[in-house]
């Protein structure tokens, strides 16, 4: 990811986040964090935001524009950042929202598992919403 993407990730961000990041939460991430870009035919379809302290990684923001879900660039994006961080890290944790059934089904299907449920979360339009940790051992 470069910093010049920073504007069409953050359009993704705001299409599919009910509470998105700011232009200012990515231009931080790029300056402190490893971040990848899914690019198709010179677009950018997604993106990976992710950090790696001693042997644990952690994915901060992951995403896929709508207009290109449920085609399989989700799992291509997150088998990637696996395959990444498998070099750096023994464990991988992530958070969803318990709501995002697709993520779930996506994260479960590469290996992660619930750890623990994080109870009111995510804020939402009707209140807050447990985010699920998973992790992954590598």
């Amino acid at each position: 990811m470069d910093i010049d993407d920073i504007p069409e990730i953050n359009q993704i961000e705001q299409q599919v986040t009910p509470h998105p990041w700011r232009d200012s939460q990515f231009v931080d991430s790029h300056a402190k964090h490893s971040c990848l870009s899914l690019i198709l035919n010179g677009q950018i379809i997604g993106y990976a935001i992710y950090h790696v302290i001693v042997d644990e990684a952690e994915i901060l923001n992951i995403a896929i524009a709508p207009d290109f879900q449920g085609k399989g660039y989700g799992r291509e994006l997150l088998d990637e950042l696996v395959n990444t961080v498998t070099k750096k890290a023994k464990r991988l944790f992530l958070e969803v929202r318990a709501s995002n059934d697709t993520a779930i089904q996506l994260y479960d299907s590469v290996g992660f598992v619930e750890i623990c449920i994080r109870a009111n979360y995510y804020q939402t339009e009707s209140g807050p919403e447990d985010a699920i940790m998973m992790a992954m051992e590598l």
